[in-house]
């Protein structure tokens, strides 16, 4: 019986092999290649730009749909040539070549191979997926979340998004795993498939990438650019870009595990703005629905005992600016309030015999909302709508890999068909965002979604997420690896991925140090919420006064940086460029591939945080140019090494040569944000000729501003020979709520140690001022002040010429 049974399991592998698969047939209707075959039906599909979609279907196989691809992706026209034994597919600089027999794709750019299947898919009974042959030195980023370096190359990657509570300097298993990858090649290659699995990246096999899954979906997308930055908006141009946050998503948090009830709350809140620390969010974990950590989850409705009046004090905080944001979770547990209306609803997941789910985790007996069926959105969307209406700012989902998820657990897709667990895992997170981000969407059309959930899918960002890493130690070894799951991340479409500052797990005193460290780094990663449990605080209002004094003056930094930084996130949604970017992002210097001590913070901030204790200076690997010492302003030729000094109230921070940065003053409140008064800072030297800059504005809160036109760019250039310094300013705008009608600036000009002969705007001379005084009672005027030349004007025009010599 035993050999009977190994038989009938080896006649069962051979018979869904698809790796010696022909192609009998091809026809093609301009954007899809359809190849039938001996084994099932294989189409490549063109999307723009440069980007395939490839699916294989065993016969007698639905495949599941696609949850990688956004809704609003665009086929692309491609070109077809059929020989007598390759077809040969052409997507602008993208070509997919087709061996007929066996079936095997290879893809070239400019008739260089980028990517080639070795034996291309296979599908048994219960494994499938794709191997691909790996070039000698090529480079492979991806995964998703991890902490074992940028290269991942030789590392067998578990796909199966799990939580690692206080996890440091190393993770394979995490949160957030993505079944894909960016290389070294310029292409990134990414698995539509959610089923638990592996990625295999040259560790079983050193020539042999190998894509697993337990079941799902047999496709892939492959993407190509010329260049990294190109890549990236060729990828995201198909799985989606990152909505525009509202504006008060960059500003402060004030957040912990967890604020007990209103009074605390509203103590917490009046402590940042009698300690004149900018706020612009509160966020309540799972104590506004229960006293207690167990046995109240699912309840989803405030605890009145404890916050007797939550929407007056949602009111009142958001008459100061302060926005409300709410934990969910999507486990309803058996002692929870809702548990019986959730099953008679069908909102729950089923077990085998078609019954309500239920199973045992840390925080009691629980069933598991099945965010993939209508019918249980519909349930769940109620809590959200009336949390909504009673004037909640932003949406938190944790506990959403799902972090317990039992493999006999069954889901129902919206075409009625059922999936166990391990099919659809990975995708949970993703379903979740989407379902309230539509929902959203669909009852405050003109409102932009704020959704934090720390797990999710390949294109997740497409519904607004907003990712964090995790329950990281509340020690150096959790700051650490930080700037590598935020670039990292960020590479793979999370541009907003970021940490608990502080660090959140563990941690039996305070460390000032540590604290101080982290915090100011966050002034530089894309969300700055400071998060952890709360037997040390995590909000600096609680700490002494030195720590507060310093980390004070970093949230306003973040504040008066807001021009530049709502910028940073204007690119982002149009092009998927990251805000934090590794070294060889821009460069393309593969030396630079595992660099994550230093990152560019847009285009114009080389950051460098301090990991480690007691340090007085860092080694910086300098991008070729010039580059300044934001707080010292010292000079430094790119293209070394250099040490770095630091002191606890300095973090080491170089602006680029040739760099606009546009500021403000800090406000109290992103509420309180003004660009009509501009700081505009540029880093000039006369080793750089030019030098160029943007800064986008709107209302911070219309969705879509930009399809709108409710919003304007500003565009600044600059020339430089010698002493000799053109620069135009010029202004794009349309028209939104609060758009400023002229602007007055401060020209800061950085690096000019001499006083100019004269200094014209539109061809009149400015006045020169003897001192500070003279010059802030000027309404236009210059002043040389050190090694800054500052200018005074109104911009009143569509374009303002600037002539310095």
């Amino acid at each position: 019986m035993i050999l009977l049974r190994r038989c009938w399991a080896l006649l069962w592998l051979l018979c869904f092999s698809l790796q010696a698969a022909e192609v009998q047939q091809a026809s093609f209707d301009g954007q899809t290649l359809r190849l039938t075959t001996d084994e099932g039906l294989v189409s490549l599909t063109a999307y723009q730009n440069s980007v395939f979609e490839v699916l294989v279907q065993p016969k007698g196989e639905t495949p599941l749909p696609s949850f990688a691809i956004s809704e609003k992706a665009r086929k692309a026209n491609a070109s077809y040539q059929e020989a007598s034994d390759h077809l040969l597919l052409t997507n602008s600089g993208l070509t997919a070549k087709i061996q007929k027999s066996p079936l095997q794709i290879s893809y070239y750019r400019d008739n260089q191979l980028l990517l080639a299947e070795e034996q291309g898919a296979f599908a048994r009974q219960t494994l499938r997926g794709f191997r691909f042959r790996l070039q000698e030195q090529e480079k492979l980023l991806g995964g998703g979340q991890r902490v074992m370096g940028m290269d991942r190359r030789g590392q067998r990657l578990p796909l199966y998004n799990r939580a690692h509570y206080g996890y440091g300097s190393e993770s394979k298993q995490m949160y957030y795993s993505l079944p894909m990858v960016l290389s070294s090649q310029h292409y990134m290659l990414a698995f539509d498939n959610t089923a638990s699995g592996y990625l295999d990246l040259g560790h079983n096999e050193t020539d042999i990438l190998q894509f697993e899954a337990a079941a799902g979906r047999l496709a892939y997308l492959i993407a190509a650019g010329n260049d990294f930055p190109q890549l990236l908006e060729h990828f995201t141009a198909v799985t989606g870009r990152q909505p525009m946050p509202p504006r008060w998503a960059l500003g402060n948090y004030a957040s912990r595990f967890g604020y007990h009830t209103e009074e605390e709350t509203r103590r917490v809140v009046e402590m940042f703005k009698a300690d004149d620390i900018p706020l612009d969010a509160v966020v309540l974990d799972l104590y506004w629905f229960g006293k207690d950590i167990k046995g109240m989850m699912g309840n989803l409705d405030w605890d009145k005992e404890a916050f007797p009046q939550p929407e007056k004090m949602i009111a009142d905080f958001a008459a100061g600016g302060v926005k409300t944001i709410l934990i969910t979770e999507p486990f309803v547990l058996t002692t929870s309030s809702k548990w019986q209306d959730a099953v008679n609803a069908g909102a729950l997941a089923e077990n085998l015999a078609g019954q309500t789910k239920r199973f045992d985790f840390y925080f009691g007996n629980t069933g598991l909302i099945d965010v993939f069926d209508p019918k249980a959105q519909d349930w769940f969307w109620q809590t959200y709508s009336k949390l909504l209406g009673q004037g909640v700012g932003g949406w938190w989902g944790d506990l959403g890999e799902p972090e317990v998820h039992p493999a006999d657990t069954l889901h129902r897709l919206a075409d009625g068909r059922q999936v166990s667990a391990d099919e659809i895992h990975n995708a949970y997170g993703h379903q979740w965002a989407k379902m309230l981000f539509e929902r959203h969407r669909q009852a405050r059309p003109a409102e932009r979604p704020f959704i934090m959930m720390r797990s999710g899918f390949v294109g997740s960002q497409r519904y607004g997420m907003i990712p964090w890493t995790g329950d990281v130690s509340r020690a150096w070894e959790g700051l650490k690896p930080q700037v590598e799951l935020s670039l990292s991340m960020g590479l793979q479409g999370l541009a907003y991925t970021h940490s608990d500052l502080g660090g959140f797990a563990g941690g039996e005193e305070f460390d000032a140090e540590l604290y101080t460290r982290w915090l100011q780094y966050g002034v530089f990663q894309p969300v700055y919420r400071p998060h952890a449990q709360e037997h040390i605080a995590p909000e600096p209002v609680f700490h002494d006064d030195t720590t507060k004094a310093i980390v004070r003056d970093f949230i306003k930094l973040r504040y008066a940086l807001l021009p530049y930084n709502y910028s940073l996130s204007y690119l982002n949604s149009q092009s998927g460029m990251p805000l934090m970017r590794p070294l060889f992002m821009e460069s393309g210097d593969l030396s630079q591939f595992n660099n994550t001590s230093s990152y560019l913070w847009g285009d114009a901030f080389l950051v460098t945080p301090v990991v480690e204790p007691g340090v007085k200076q860092v080694e910086v690997a300098l991008p070729h140019g010039v580059w300044f010492d934001y707080f010292s302003g010292k000079r430094y030729a790119g293209n070394q090494r250099i040490q770095m000094a630091t002191s606890m109230h300095t973090l080491p921070l170089l602006v680029r040569g040739g760099a606009f940065v546009p500021m403000v003053s800090p406000p109290a409140t992103t509420q309180d944000y003004d660009s009509s008064e501009l700081v505009l800072h540029y880093y000039a030297d006369q080793a750089v000729s030019e030098g160029r800059g943007f800064m986008y504005d709107d209302d911070g809160q219309t969705f879509d501003a930009v399809a709108k036109k409710q919003y304007e760019l500003l565009h600044f250039s600059a020339q430089q020979q010698g002493t000799k310094l053109s620069m135009q300013l010029k202004r794009e705008a349309y028209q939104y709520q609060g758009m400023p009608t002229s602007r007055k600036i401060q020209m800061q000009i950085h690096n000019w140690s001499a006083n100019p002969h004269s200094v014209q705007l539109n061809g009149y001379t400015l006045p020169m001022a003897a001192n500070q005084g003279k010059f802030d009672a000027l309404e236009q005027g210059a002043w040389r002040d050190g090694d800054t030349l500052r200018i005074k004007f109104d911009w009143v025009l569509p374009v303002h010429q600037l002539n310095i010599q």
